[in-house]
């Protein structure tokens, strides 16, 4: 079988110093997909910056006359089998909507979905009807801690799972790994309902989305596990990265229990008096080799023609949790799943002045 061609819709510029204006997330995309060079290539480029197209072609050794500052003229130029989109939130559903049309094999976008839940829906259904495999970057999951943690509860080494919990600094940015993680450990399946309250005092814009201060989240999933979640100030009550109580233990992965420095997966059967620490190799919460992982074990599922586990279909189940408690804040009640709406409610409560967050004082 020949190489999957592979064109890049953002390229960006490699920044000195990741930061919420940028990660460099092509850089990184393309770094996972030279690992398995002998399955796949990168062909063309596109980038509304024509310097950096150039810049990221030279490093990724992309042809010349292979750099666009239209990614509609690169996708009608080139036969590309995979479109990697590493640009801003609120511009991945209408890329990724036009990239399908042209019916690749598949599309590997960076996360979030999408800025509000209707182009998430349309993104995937798109992909859907064109044959696409439509994918998301939540690459945490292929980590050791998150592996071993899911087969210890799989095994019962805690008793029965009843409850998954994280922290973390908002709900959609940083929140899209910790709800995808919640969701892998509790078995990837859809939640019933979602109850949420939620704090936007001071402007908080991540890649140009809205992002709130502080926020409390808990749901339900089908199988009748339950979800907790702190998130900005306060967060701290969780304690770990993630969490997973059952009947019989707990088991943490990045605790904040100085005890655990260095030792990101702990477990603790109840009446233990100590917990006891798992080897993960060196890896953590974040890393490393997270991103060349999730994007090698991509690169096999498109060749092998199944459905990978970071599709649209897995991302739509975490997202959907996401947007639902926005909506319970804008409501100030409980959501009961399936989510009807088509808007993003943080941003709808900003525009029409029910929230008023105001620039942080130089």
């Amino acid at each position: 079988m020949s190489k999957l061609r592979i064109g890049f819709i953002g390229t960006g510029k490699k920044p000195v110093q990741a930061s919420a204006q940028g990660y460099g997330m092509a850089h990184m995309h393309a770094v996972g997909y030279q690992q398995v060079k002998q399955d796949c290539e990168i062909v063309a480029c596109a980038d509304i910056v024509r310097e950096n197209g150039e810049a990221f072609a030279e490093m990724f050794g992309v042809p010349k006359n292979a750099v666009y500052t239209s990614y509609h003229d690169m996708l009608a130029k080139e036969k590309l089998d995979i479109v990697s989109i590493c640009t801003w939130p609120k511009l991945h559903a209408q890329m990724a909507i036009d990239a399908a049309k042209h019916k690749p094999k598949a599309i590997f976008c960076e996360k979030p979905m999408a800025y509000n839940f209707g182009d998430c829906k349309r993104m995937h259904q798109v992909c859907v009807e064109n044959g696409t495999q439509l994918c998301f970057n939540h690459q945490r999951r292929y980590g050791k801690p998150f592996r071993i943690a899911r087969k210890l509860i799989e095994e019962g080494a805690i008793g029965k799972l009843q409850r998954v919990e994280f922290c973390c600094g908002d709900i959609y940015d940083y929140g899209t790994h910790s709800f995808d993680l919640s969701g892998y450990l509790a078995g990837d399946i859809n939640a019933k309902w979602v109850i949420a309250q939620i704090d936007y005092r001071e402007l908080k814009l991540i890649f140009g989305a809205h992002c709130e201060n502080q926020a409390i989240v808990q749901w339900e999933y089908q199988n009748g596990v339950s979800g907790f979640a702190s998130c900005g100030i306060g967060s701290h009550i969780v304690n770990a990265h993630n969490k997973a109580v059952g009947s019989d233990g707990i088991i943490e992965i990045g605790s904040y229990d100085p005890a655990a420095e260095k030792r990101p997966l702990r477990i603790r059967k109840f009446g233990a008096k100590d917990w006891e620490y798992l080897d993960t190799s060196g890896e953590g919460p974040h890393g490393p080799g997270y991103i060349e992982r999730a994007i090698a074990d991509f690169i096999a599922c498109v060749k092998e023609n199944r459905t990978c586990e970071l599709s649209s279909h897995t991302a739509l189940k975490g997202t959907e949790i996401i947007f639902a408690a926005y909506q319970s804040a804008r409501i100030r009640g409980r959501v009961d799943l399936p989510l009807l709406i088509e808007d993003h409610p943080l941003v709808e409560m900003v525009n029409w002045g029910e929230l008023r967050p105001v620039p942080k004082p130089q």
